[in-house]
């Protein structure tokens, strides 16, 4: 294989290394832990029903930078093997084949088994002898799946106190008789105090960042 990386032509690993580059954006997206900070803080502004607040960019913002703190070592670890094979014979192929195994390696350790079973399966190939063999395109789409479901549990566990919180609202309403009120308007500063007494933000991120399997 690495005789292969070698051979290919410079123009060649350029064209490679463009296409690379324009998959940075999903490589970020999907294959880090950027997934479910931003799927868990999304929830937690549906639950707490604040439709502006807090704003799209600040939700984004906050998971880019947790996703740097939690994958610190992870980039590290890339640009370290990755330069490597670079420094040694200037092949980009080779540096990228080396750079990615440090982030194979991290969403492995997220993902569950079933999931990354039935990948491997679906590619039809020779049933892997030990994770080296597994290719980073068979881990990323049950990674995301993982991923997918673990942000959903999360978020089941925050919608459920302020679900609570509404049907306690609603049946006050009902019980004195203010039908044409709504529920969600009187609760909303309630959910607002509770969730600032308990303070919310830190549990949930401190509570994500060290759900990570490092």
């Amino acid at each position: 294989m690495e005789n292969v990386l070698k051979d290919i032509n410079p123009v060649l690993q350029i064209l490679i290394v463009m296409t690379v580059f324009s998959l940075l954006p999903f490589v970020f997206c999907c294959m880090t832990s950027f997934l479910r900070f931003v799927i868990v803080f999304s929830m937690l502004k549906t639950a707490m029903g604040t439709q502006q607040v807090p704003p799209s960019i600040v939700i984004i913002g906050l998971s880019m930078i947790l996703t740097f703190y939690t994958m610190g070592p992870t980039f590290q670890k890339m640009y370290e093997m990755g330069s490597v094979p670079y420094q040694q014979n200037q092949n980009i192929v080779a540096a990228i084949n080396e750079g990615s195994k440090p982030l194979k390696e991290f969403m492995m350790k997220q993902t569950r088994e079933s999931d990354l079973a039935f990948f491997v399966e679906l590619s039809n190939k020779v049933p892997p002898k030990s994770p080296d063999d597994i290719t980073v395109w068979q881990v990323a789409p049950a990674y995301i799946m993982s991923e997918l479901k673990t942000a959903f549990e999360i978020g089941f566990v925050i919608f459920v106190p302020f679900i609570v919180l509404d049907l306690v609202v609603a049946n006050i309403l009902l019980a004195l008789g203010m039908f044409m009120l709504s529920p969600t308007i009187i609760s909303l500063p309630f959910k607002l105090l509770i969730f600032i007494a308990v303070d919310g933000w830190a549990l949930i991120v401190q509570g994500l960042v060290t759900s990570y399997n490092q």
